[in-house]
């Protein structure tokens, strides 16, 4: 059983930074890849970042140039860099861990963390 515990969120200004990370527990195994997602108050959930065991990373078009996806080197702790954030980017963080060959549907969420800017 995995689980996946995100923290780092909070209140920023507009144009700051926020780093969210996420502790892994659990065994993990084999081909996936891990994401952040997110979800504003009456908006859908959408994945920010998606980052690969392999390393490869895919991001939002809302998002490219600002954030940045990363693991360490142990591959337990996942983390996201928000640079010059915007009010837009307020809602509940979340990371999720997929073993599909698509990686569109995570097998494992965590709880969440709140970022909200204003």
């Amino acid at each position: 059983h995995v689980q996946l515990v995100e923290s780092g969120g909070g209140s920023v200004q507009a144009g700051g930074s926020l780093r969210l990370s996420c502790a892994a527990s659990g065994y993990i195994y084999g081909s996936y890849c891990m994401n952040w997602y997110r979800q504003a108050p009456g908006k859908e959930r959408e994945r920010v970042a998606r980052i690969q065991r392999g390393g490869d990373t895919n991001y939002a078009d809302s998002v490219v140039g600002r954030f940045t996806i990363s693991q360490d080197n142990a591959k337990t702790t996942l983390y996201l860099q928000m640079n010059s954030l915007q009010p837009d980017d307020t809602g509940m963080y979340y990371c999720a861990l997929d073993y599909g060959v698509l990686c569109l549907s995570p097998n494992y969420w965590g709880q969440g963390t709140q970022v909200t800017v204003s």
